[in-house]
């Protein structure tokens, strides 16, 4: 009880935060609002602070700072979409993805000394100052005995603690919304939090970053240019990372990468076929792309770093995946729409037909445009009228990938206005279903339908056992199924010749 008072004290503050930043209903759009949204906007704007900063997504990040690393993550989300929210107000927001105050020098090599078990100056014969710092860590630049360069992350003090918090706040704010916002419930709140709380509380143990980081260097080996660098795992700890150097350009200073030369509209491309190909070929891909954990390089490589947050996706869900997307590419929304309901993404009591008509007037308009010919937040307000018609739940096993779509999505905007998603998944979708659908993944169907009988006949042996159990206390009279003495009998023959058929299966399998 006392827990949830505190938690409920602290949701309060957060609105007071956001309200005092003048974060909520900022002033710039109060002629956009209805009526009912600009008497609540002036009201809270009774709270705001003096001292703001003109840009409406600057002040937006300064609540978010000062409410933690949980609401951090959302606007980081929030700047790669200068489409949806507006440019001027994602220019605003962008000081969340590399730009947080860093914490003291003395403090990062306490922790480092604490954790590896060796002086700082036995470890790196060079430690910098930091380079980088985010919600959750920060990063040093450094130079072991042998001479490499590397990154090191080193996470803040007590961020466990002020995690946990945040989450005990937001799990309240998720169950007051589905209790007194019933709209609310479709989009599970609960549940997305609870991914989120997952996500976050991985990222606080970097060993399994580095395991992350170790698994997507694997998985990269299937994306054209697409990099991740190596782990030094003799420093590294639950709160050290400690990684190869990469010397590259942000994809969030996009005034360096205008001034390099780079090819935006290849590097676009790159980075969607890249997070496209490790997501469907390897189940496995970088669920924080935003521009200040991407880097560019001369050559038009590509660079991901911070592996806090990792998405997986099974190879069901990869499938009916690729048919969505290959129906929208090929425009043959029925397909589309029979691989939503195969999914069990649309309850069963909706018509196809009706479903992908639905879809065609989504596609439709956007087929074959470019990016700055769809006015994106006019697509997604599309696409949610679309999702409460046919009463679609958000899925939380599709969180990670849904929010990293948008991400990555934003960033390749970012870098080309005209970047064509659509083709640029083309070549990725296709070859993927070419491989899924045809006589390689007819056969990998039949090794997985092996391998599952396999296991099935293995603990066959016990289930007779307990059949044979359950008929001798039933013929002992000592279990009723409460169906008289007549069905007892009969039940004892089932339970006999279902054993006996299933031994009998056992043997033809095992010796024929």
């Amino acid at each position: 009880m006392f827990d949830s008072l505190v938690s409920f004290a602290r949701l309060m503050r957060a609105g007071l935060t956001l309200a005092r930043h003048d974060a909520i209903l900022p002033a710039e759009y109060q002629s956009l609002y209805p009526a009912p949204a600009r008497w609540l906007g002036a009201a809270m704007r009774v709270f705001r602070r003096r001292d703001l900063a003109e840009n409406p997504g600057e002040r937006l990040a300064r609540a978010l700072e000062k409410l933690g690393p949980s609401y951090v993550k959302f606007g980081q989300i929030l700047a790669t979409r200068g489409d949806v929210i507006g440019e001027r107000f994602a220019r605003g927001l962008s000081r969340l993805q590399d730009r947080m105050p860093a914490f003291g020098d003395a403090e990062a090599r306490r922790v480092l000394e604490a954790e590896l078990g060796e002086p700082v100056d036995a470890l790196f014969s060079d430690f910098g100052p930091p380079v980088a710092a985010a919600s959750i860590a920060q990063v040093h630049k450094a130079v072991t005995p042998d001479g490499s360069v590397v990154a090191v992350k080193i996470l803040r003090p007590d961020i466990e603690h002020r995690i946990a918090r945040d989450i005990r706040t937001l799990s309240l704010g998720a169950a007051l919304a589905e209790r007194f916002a019933p709209a609310s419930r479709r989009l599970e709140p609960r549940k997305f939090v609870e991914t989120v709380s997952r996500s976050l509380t991985v990222e606080t143990d970097l060993r399994l970053e580095a395991a992350a980081a170790s698994e997507l260097g694997e998985a990269a080996a299937v994306a054209e240019d697409y990099h991740i660098p190596t782990v030094d795992w003799t420093r590294s700890s639950r709160r050290i990372l400690t990684t190869q150097w990469i010397d590259g350009i942000p994809l969030s200073d996009m005034d360096a990468i205008r001034a390099s030369g780079i090819d935006r509209s290849a590097l676009a491309t790159r980075l969607t076929r890249a997070f496209l190909s490790t997501a469907l070929d390897r189940g496995v891909f970088h669920a924080d792309m935003h521009g200040g954990n991407l880097f560019a390089r001369t050559d038009g490589t590509v660079w991901a770093v911070d592996f806090g947050i990792m998405g997986r996706i099974g190879r069901a869900e990869r499938r009916f995946l690729a048919l969505i997307l290959h129906g929208f590419l090929t425009r043959d929304y029925m397909a589309a729409a029979r691989a939503h309901f195969a999914a069990g993404y649309v309850p069963a009591r909706h018509s196809v037909e009706d479903f992908a008509s639905a879809l065609r007037a989504v596609g439709e308009p956007i087929f074959g445009k470019t990016a700055d010919q769809v006015p994106m937040s006019r697509v997604l307000l599309q696409l949610f009228e679309i999702t409460d018609l046919f009463d679609m739940r958000l899925r939380p096993e599709l969180v990670m990938l849904q929010k990293t779509m948008v991400q990555c999505e934003g960033v390749s905007r970012q870098l080309d206005a005209r970047h064509d998603m659509w083709g640029a998944a083309a070549p990725i979708v296709e070859a993927w279903m070419k491989r899924e659908l045809g006589p390689e993944g007819r056969i990998r169907d039949l090794g997985e339908d092996l391998t599952r009988l396999h296991d099935a006949l293995r603990r066959l042996p016990d289930a007779v056992d307990d059949w044979a159990e359950v008929g001798a206390q039933l013929k002992a009279g000592k279990l009723s199924l409460g169906g008289g003495p007549k069905l007892r009998p009969w039940f004892l023959r089932l339970a006999w010749l279902a054993g006996a058929a299933a031994a009998g299966a056992a043997a033809m399998l095992a010796f024929g």
